[in-house]
């Protein structure tokens, strides 16, 4: 059996804004997706005949990583609300390939990769089944697992399900954990990561140490309605289409996004909230706030930092930065939404078990 979890996210800064080549900001989330493997006589997801249709993000995964392997028992399991703007979907997919890695292994050549991506190796974002060549051994288990590999396995999932639109924000920090940003440049002050390049936009992916703040919570607000990501997105480059003036909104929550990463990298928290209040704002401009999303900030506002939607909108969650998770949370629920409480930047994807590993062996 062999197991793999990794967290949901929030956006702090700049979705939709970041599908446009804008910067952007998500931390992880204590909240995290499992998933456990198998082997089986037939392909199975919890316990119920596995449809490619209904799970497309495993359906991807299993065609890139498992191409002719013994079929498997998959369990899905975790805490993300679905459909919530947490990450539910790159959690599951960065779980997903960690877990179908870790059960195959990776072929090695004089202590390199023989098959796999990395940042190092060049393209943008990979889109077919990995090639091995001949190799002279094979590391199993959780030593062959890479986050990188992760999430670009995830971003590519994350993108044929979005129909080409989608960020690596997801993908990067439920790989990676902690706090990512994406730039349109390669920032000086900040950890470079790598870059990603989708469909003539390129994003630097670069992580921030926020391991010195301690004293502020994020209240995550969910709102119950489900709204897939998709939409949203759809939604947004439809305005755009029909209004190009909106362009400058997605251009202004960029300003707005750079001025709470300097906050941010500062330990400003008060100046970190008053940006995300204002990227609020914006965000409503665009037509991606629900009434059910602004009674819950409403709500929050008075005992929090800065609140905001997180993710597509449209329904979903929202989140409050506050110093008061209590008082918050108290607050939001009594508004009428449901609560999480998490740090403000969670660990990333983690091999929870990998005994009796390598479930196949493609390389004999």
């Amino acid at each position: 059996m062999v197991q793999a979890s990794a967290p949901g996210k929030c956006i702090l800064f700049g979705e939709h804004a970041v599908v446009y080549g804008q910067p952007a900001v998500a931390v992880a989330i204590d909240q995290r997706m499992s998933v456990e493997l198998s082997l089986s006589n037939d392909w199975r997801i919890d316990g119920m005949s596995f449809h490619p249709d209904r799970h497309p993000h495993v359906e991807a995964l299993k065609q890139r990583l498992w191409d002719l392997g013994p079929a498997l028992s998959i369990k899905i399991s975790g805490n993300i609300p679905p459909a919530s703007g947490l990450g539910s979907s790159a959690a599951l997919s960065v779980a997903a390939s960690a877990a179908l890695r870790c059960a195959r292994g990776r072929q090695m050549v004089d202590d390199d990769w023989a098959e796999g991506w990395t940042a190092a190796r060049p393209g943008s974002i990979y889109d077919g089944p990995w090639t091995s060549s001949k190799g002279d051994s094979v590391v199993n288990g959780a030593d062959c697992v890479d986050e990188d590999e992760c999430a670009i396995l995830a971003h590519a999932v994350e993108a044929y399900a979005q129909g080409g639109r989608a960020s690596p924000l997801d993908s990067s920090a439920c790989a990676h954990g902690g706090c990512i940003v994406l730039s349109d440049k390669i920032e000086d002050n900040l950890n470079w990561i790598y870059t990603r390049s989708l469909n003539g936009v390129s994003w630097h992916v670069h992580s921030v140490d926020l391991s010195n703040i301690d004293d502020v919570w994020l209240v995550i607000g969910s709102t119950g309605i489900h709204a897939p990501t998709s939409e949203q997105v759809e939604k947004v480059a439809n305005l755009i289409k029909e209004q190009p003036g909106k362009m400058r909104e997605i251009e202004t929550i960029g300003i707005v996004s750079r001025r709470g990463i300097a906050a941010l990298m500062s330990g400003d928290m008060e100046s970190v909230g008053r940006a995300m209040s204002e990227n609020h704002l914006l965000l409503r401009s665009l037509g991606v706030s629900c009434p059910e999303l602004e009674v819950l900030i409403s709500a929050a506002a008075p005992s929090s930092l800065g609140v905001k939607l997180t993710g597509a909108g449209g329904g979903g969650c929202m989140i409050a930065l506050t110093r008061n998770p209590k008082m918050t949370s108290e607050a939001i629920e009594l508004a009428g939404g449901r609560t999480l409480i998490s740090k403000l930047a969670s660990d990333g994807m983690k091999i929870d078990n990998d005994g009796g590993t390598p479930l196949w062996n493609p390389y004999e």
